[in-house]
């Protein structure tokens, strides 16, 4: 039989799994990276690790698995994800202000409203396959990813309303000897998503859904818009040197030239 000191060890571990959180009370406290893990580990197989609401700001999650996990309305402000599972977990409306999300797994993942200002996507794992695919789209409905830096594909992912103002995307195209590596919106729904002032140099979004999305000051040297449906989308001020734009839906766009410059790669 334990004794009530190594029972105090862990009760309040099994509280923070377990019990329901009420505001004001112990679930809000903030947890440490240490108080995490042991959180994760003490999971059962096949369990439901539940951190709603809970304050992780700053902390080091490296390589957690949060797989499935309930996260939505979790802080984690500035805390290292890097290589972290987010598979189907809910993220709906956490704060991820400059976190860095570098080869975090992000397939059927839940970000939708999620606070991502200013964070750090490079090289995510988006897929279980070389392509990516619908049945494993991740969705950042109305998500704030503005001042981000990514290098993501998010091909059909859920996207609609995202605000992407001055997120930098372009491409290096001088450093490219593994071959072009880019972030990438294939077939993706950006519909009334904002581009304002983005870095978005040979970007694809080829038959992206991006009906009434705004690309003011944006940098589009190079991107592909092949096929993409742009109805009613602002260019005003953007750069679209060497853009593709076959066959996309241009009508009622604005700020785009009358002939738009041929694509300057494909």
């Amino acid at each position: 039989m334990r004794s009530l000191a190594s029972r105090s060890c862990w009760f309040p571990l099994w509280l923070a799994v377990f019990m329901p959180f009420s505001d004001g009370g112990f679930a809000q406290s903030h947890l440490t990276g240490a108080e995490v893990r042991a959180l994760v580990a003490a999971t059962p197989v096949g369990g439901k690790l539940r951190l709603a609401g809970r304050d992780m700001a700053g902390d080091d999650l490296t390589g957690l698995d949060f797989s499935g996990a309930d996260l939505h309305g979790a802080k984690l402000a500035r805390a290292n994800l890097h290589g972290v599972k987010l598979v189907g977990a809910d993220l709906t409306g956490a704060d991820l202000a400059g976190a860095d999300l570098t080869f975090a797994w992000i397939i059927r993942a839940n970000f939708n409203h999620a606070n991502l200002h200013g964070a750090t996507l490079q090289t995510m794992v988006t897929s279980t396959a070389m392509d990516n695919s619908r049945a494993e789209a991740a969705n950042f409905v109305g998500a704030d990813l503005s001042g981000a830096t990514m290098t993501v594909h998010f091909s059909f992912d859920d996207m609609a309303g995202a605000n992407f103002s001055h997120a930098l995307m372009s491409a290096d195209m001088h450093n490219q000897s593994m071959g072009l590596l880019r972030t990438e919106f294939a077939s993706a729904d950006l519909r009334g998503a904002n581009f304002t002032g983005t870095g978005l140099a040979h970007v694809l979004l080829r038959f992206a859904r991006l009906d009434g999305a705004t690309f003011a000051g944006a940098d589009l040297t190079g991107a592909d818009f092949t096929g993409a449906y742009l109805r009613g989308a602002d260019f005003t001020g953007a750069k679209t040197g060497g853009a593709n734009f076959d066959s996309a839906d241009l009508r009622d766009t604005k700020g785009l030239p009358a002939t738009p410059a041929p694509a300057a790669m494909k």
